[in-house]
């Protein structure tokens, strides 16, 4: 199976869905990163920001052992403010090069603007008639962002596939700690007390000790 793993910024893959990356890699999966936005170019980010944060992206690579990574030269905070079509060019041009069979997506309804562009961004190239070889699009949650999303219109994330990740949530936590200036000690979301609680509490539903939660939007069985 080809997997790729969209993510508006580095760490929302890790964490959403880190320990399934880790789970796929063991499974023999070919495993992508698509990283939609870069800090390097940003006047808002000094040139040390942005050479650490191009540091921590290659050491958090390999520690998975992606196939490949991909990121496009947006800016973080201001998706809303790119032509949808530019992004879904750029996208789908991606997408169409590796031919994931497999999609994970952030959560439309997190607090991040940035979130729910990236999730129509890509949604839009799942169909199956402009991509055949994807069968499945799974929906991730992000601590500090889907926790967030106060949207009364909103139906809430309701994970209905599970992804049980006991042997891989010590390493899923040691890779986030590679983004040294995302995690911090609690009461913080982003802390590993909070993803250590989120996993166990995905396991119970799950009947395991820990898991990781998603919304499955698709699933083709083909003959």
């Amino acid at each position: 199976m080809k997997v790729i793993f969209v993510a508006p910024h580095p760490d929302d893959e890790s964490l959403g869905c880190g320990g399934t990356i880790l789970k796929h890699q063991k499974s023999g999966d070919e495993i992508h990163w698509l990283i939609m936005t870069t800090t390097t170019g940003d006047n808002r980010y000094s040139e040390e920001f942005s050479q650490a944060r191009q540091q921590e992206i290659q050491k958090v690579a390999d520690l998975y052992g992606f196939n490949s990574v991909h990121i496009l030269n947006f800016y973080p905070a201001t998706l809303d403010q790119v032509p949808m079509s530019d992004m879904i060019g750029e996208v789908n041009a991606i997408i169409q090069n590796i031919q994931p069979n497999i999609v994970y997506l952030p959560y439309r309804g997190d607090a991040h603007s940035d979130h729910a562009v990236v999730f129509d961004t890509c949604i839009s190239c799942t169909k199956s008639f402009r991509n055949p070889f994807i069968k499945s699009v799974r929906v991730y949650e992000t601590l500090s962002e889907t926790d967030f999303g106060f949207n009364p219109d909103n139906n809430g994330f309701r994970p209905n596939y599970f992804v049980t990740i006991n042997e891989y949530l010590d390493k899923k936590i040691e890779i986030l700690n590679v983004f040294t200036s995302e995690m911090k000690a609690p009461p913080f979301p982003r802390s590993e007390e909070s993803v250590r609680a989120l996993a166990l509490l995905r396991g119970q539903v799950a009947g395991s000790l820990n898991a990781e939660a998603f919304m499955s939007l698709k699933e083709i069985w083909c003959d």
